[in-house]
């Protein structure tokens, strides 16, 4: 549910809502495919279902969200349990099958995931 208001031609949302920082015009978004996972990551281009994201972690699994749409908007609930490997600089993803724009709070909570590794 989408929660803003509007005066005086000025969108106004809650706290929580704000849309994610934009990079170099860039949108925060979370991607996902049909057979190669999950990807957070600033989207650089789409053309069909083929998309383009810089500084994307692939999403492996996540804790304290429900679901893509709740972990778009809130973010992930306990990081520390989240396994997110590290930051790609640019990935060329084929068969994406949905795309969510992030929240300010889910990119940063995303962002903060630790990275994880084999080790």
């Amino acid at each position: 549910m989408k929660k803003e208001i509007t005066v005086d031609g000025v969108v106004y949302v809650p706290t929580n809502q704000k849309k994610a920082k934009d990079k170099d015009g860039l949108k925060y978004v979370i991607v996902r495919t049909y057979s190669a996972g999950v990807f957070a990551g600033y989207l650089e281009s789409r053309e069909g279902k083929e998309v383009v994201m810089r500084e994307a972690r692939r999403l492996w699994y996540w804790a304290g969200s429900a679901s893509l749409s709740e972990l778009a908007v809130s973010g992930v609930g306990k990081p520390n349990d989240c396994k997110f490997p590290c930051e790609v600089d640019k990935i060329e993803l084929t068969e994406a099958i949905e795309i969510l724009t992030c929240t300010e709070l889910a990119q940063e909570s995303i962002k903060k995931v630790p990275v994880w590794t084999a080790q």
